[in-house]
């Protein structure tokens, strides 16, 4: 296989069908018929020699080679939309410091490749970092002690003189390990998923956000397990003594000994998680803040040059 055999429009489509979760889903957020998305998919994993997806009667989801891949399609795709923008950036020929708080999901899943790629487009331009909670982050920003922060702002808005812009959504489904009951379901529904174990993870107001969907429903998880650590829910679910309900930024399909993960769609409406950036309405930003904030939203598709 050569690598020009692989076109960027095959990238395009396999990041929307691995993101949406459905062919017809992914044709519509890309503007093609389902058909071109089917071909280009086929002729992908013809190209690579793997499956991509599992496909079942109400969508597809990702096998362990389409996790993997992902990563690679979209380095590809940002590599190449960097070098795209790279005269918009310049316009934001910036140096000195930039104050940046994160939250802990933003910090370990999310900001990183965000950090590396804005530093190669601003070498001149000093980064510090501080992860904080969320009541921590407003603050901060309230206070003037950060110029820029970026948070989960789907769990709990931003309080009062507080504004937040969303960057990214993803799409939240349930985990369960590869020989779980529910693993076999195509799809499933919450109702379906409260007669198990579940794992929930507490970090970043995720409780609360589960605590509304679930009561939206009229219905109560079994928990089993409140943990902050995201790989103590890998272990849990990888083991089989519970499932977890978590977005596809921090899916992997992969504990640390090894033992498979599997994410199955879920019918009800569960909100995806969102990240954006939370700003103080009243306070003006410095060049090279905003220089940031504007990268990021280029980069997410948030804005356009």
């Amino acid at each position: 296989m050569a690598i020009q055999d692989i076109s960027t429009r095959q990238l395009r489509y396999f990041l929307a069908a691995a993101e949406t979760g459905q062919f017809s889903l992914a044709a519509h957020a890309v503007h093609v018929s389902q058909t071109a998305i089917t071909n280009a998919i086929a002729s992908l994993e013809s190209l690579l020699g793997v499956k991509l997806f599992d496909r079942h009667p109400h969508g597809v989801t990702l096998t362990a080679e389409g996790h993997h891949f992902v990563q690679h399609a979209q380095h590809v795709l940002n590599a190449l939309n960097d070098a795209v923008r790279a005269p918009a950036f310049r316009t934001y020929d910036v140096s000195g410091e930039i104050r940046i708080a994160a939250s802990y999901t933003v910090m370990g899943y999310f900001l990183p490749q965000y950090l590396a790629r804005f530093q190669r487009t601003h070498p001149g331009v000093r980064l510090k970092l501080m992860e904080l909670h969320r009541t921590e982050l407003e603050e901060a920003v309230k206070n003037g002690d950060v110029d820029v922060a970026i948070a989960v702002t789907s769990n709990v808005g931003p309080s009062k003189g507080l504004a937040s812009e969303t960057l990214v959504r993803s799409r939240r489904q349930l985990w369960t390990a590869s020989d779980h009951p529910l693993c076999s379901e195509s799809e499933v529904s919450l109702k379906e998923i409260a007669q198990y174990p579940l794992i929930q993870i507490m970090v970043d107001d995720a409780g609360e956000s589960a605590k509304r969907y679930w009561e939206k429903r009229g219905l109560e998880p079994n928990l089993l397990l409140e943990t902050e650590s995201m790989e103590a829910v890998r272990t849990f679910v990888g083991l089989g003594l519970g499932v977890a309900i978590l977005s596809d930024l921090v899916f992997r399909p992969w504990t640390l000994d090894g033992r498979k993960i599997e994410a199955r769609p879920i019918t009800d409406v569960v909100p995806p998680m969102e990240i954006g950036i939370v700003r103080k309405t009243s306070r003006p930003q410095a060049p090279a803040a905003e220089a940031f904030a504007r990268f990021l939203k280029l980069a997410c598709g948030a804005a356009t040059p």
